[in-house]
């Protein structure tokens, strides 16, 4: 007897494509953006780094020594989650691998933990001033809950809201890619318009002040409309109305006056 192939529905393959395609292309930009950031502050001490312009060695190389180590934790921690956390989505490492996907989870949530809390100490001394600060503070305090979220989802066994939780977090952990994928655009579109001897310190200062904010409210929105498309349980703005008993059969309303 011969069996027969249940037929393959129309769209499933390229969907499936996709989102592979989209999978590499997350794992392969943290790891860069990762390795990138990361390694550039391994070169060398923060005055040493701050001499020659790199990143924001300047901003923090000046500061007491309980700022520059919150500064060395966030660089460390935020690499290190932002180089695991795709690897989280996985479906071939959760199925094949649970072990090894609870131990990187704890790793990633400890990282985020510590990632979040160091940011926030870094907003106060955001080289953008109030901006900075609620900017990247906002982003450091949802960071750490949506973690804290995620963890206690799945402490409740409670899998679809910690994939929901998971998801909004990492958006946010991406945050780190999509600041510098802003900051080169927002670069590119000013040179055009801008003239001068040395314009380019203008254009960096201008490029950099709304990434406080444009760098993670678009990730935020896209994560939850992947959340919904995936039936996950999606954030409310309103309450739903509660439903009102029903009135016994047979009572008119004169009887209930």
């Amino acid at each position: 007897m011969t069996a027969v192939a249940p037929p393959v529905q129309i769209g499933q393959l390229p969907r499936k494509r996709r989102g592979r395609w989209s999978w590499a292309w997350v794992a392969l930009s943290s790891l860069a953006v990762a390795g990138y950031f990361t390694g550039q502050y391994a070169q060398g001490t923060l005055d040493s780094l701050a001499h020659q312009h790199v990143g924001l060695a300047e901003d923090y190389a000046s500061r007491a020594w309980p700022v520059q180590l919150a500064f060395y934790l966030h660089i460390t921690s935020a690499g290190l989650s932002l180089a695991l956390g795709p690897w989280q989505f996985s479906r071939r490492l959760r199925s094949r691998h649970p072990l090894v996907h609870r131990a990187v989870g704890r790793i990633y949530l400890a990282s985020v933990a510590i990632g979040s809390v160091s940011a926030l100490v870094m907003s106060l001394f955001s080289s953008v001033g109030l901006l900075g600060f609620f900017g990247f503070g906002s982003l450091a305090v949802l960071w750490g809950w949506t973690a804290w979220r995620g963890y206690r989802a799945i402490s409740g066994r409670d899998i679809p809201g910690h994939q929901a939780w998971m998801i909004r977090n990492f958006a946010l952990t991406y945050a780190a890619v999509t600041l510098r994928s802003w900051f080169g655009a927002l670069i590119l579109a000013q040179i055009p318009f801008v003239h001068g001897t040395d314009p380019f310190p203008a254009i960096l200062r201008e490029a950099y002040a709304p990434l406080p904010f444009l760098c993670w409210l678009p990730n935020i929105v896209i994560a939850e409309f992947m959340i919904r498309r995936r039936g996950l349980p999606a954030l409310r703005i309103t309450t739903r109305p509660e439903a009102r008993p029903a009135r016994p059969a047979g009572r008119t309303t004169a009887d209930s006056a």
